[in-house]
C-alpha cells in the first residue's frame, strides 16, 4: 500500500490492461511514482484518505489520474464527479482511459470535467504507445502549467 507522494494514479479493474499501462509508464520513465487502484471505491478511498489510506497526506495530490469508466463498486464517472465536485482537488487532471466508445459516456465525461477521453486501442503496441504518449503529455503539461496546492 502506497501512502506517499504519487505522480500518476491508474484506476483500472482489468489486470491485463493495468499491467500493460504500468509497463508502458515505467518503461518510458514517465512517472517517478505511480499507484494502481483496482476499482472506483479504492480510488475514492485513496484520493480522500479514507479506509486503508487514512494515514496518507491529503496534500500529496497526483499530477494526473488515469481512470477507467466501467468498473465494479463505483464506476469511473462517479469517481470523476466526486473529484471535480471537491474544490481542493478538482484541479487534478483526470483522463478517462476506457474501452467505451459510447457517445453518452464521452459526453458525460466532459460534462463532469474530464480533461481527456481516450479509447483504449485493442492492439498491444498501440495500447502501450497510447499510454506512453498520454503519460508524457500530462506529465509535461503539469510541469508547464500546474499549480501546486
Amino acid at each position: 500500500m502506497n501512502t506517499g507522494k504519487v505522480d500518476i494514479i491508474l484506476v483500472e479493474d482489468n489486470p491485463d490492461d493495468a499491467e500493460l499501462a504500468l509497463h508502458a509508464l515505467r518503461k518510458n520513465r514517465i512517472a517517478n511514482s505511480l499507484i494502481h487502484l483496482k476499482d472506483g471505491e479504492e480510488a475514492l478511498d485513496y484520493i480522500f484518505c479514507r479506509g486503508q489510506y487514512e494515514k496518507r497526506n491529503i496534500s500529496d495530490i497526483p499530477k494526473v489520474i488515469l481512470l477507467d469508466i466501467k468498473m465494479p463498486k463505483v464506476d469511473g464517472l462517479e469517481v470523476l464527479k466526486r473529484i471535480k465536485a471537491d474544490p481542493s482537488i478538482r484541479i487534478i487532471p483526470v483522463v478517462l482511459l476506457t474501452s467505451s466508445k459510447e457517445e453518452k459516456d464521452i459526453l458525460e465525461s466532459y460534462q463532469l470535467g474530464a480533461n481527456s477521453y481516450i479509447v483504449k486501442p485493442v492492439n498491444f503496441d498501440s495500447f502501450v504507445r497510447a499510454v506512453s504518449d498520454l503519460g508524457l503529455y500530462w506529465m509535461w503539461e503539469c510541469k508547464l502549467n500546474c499549480v501546486i496546492l
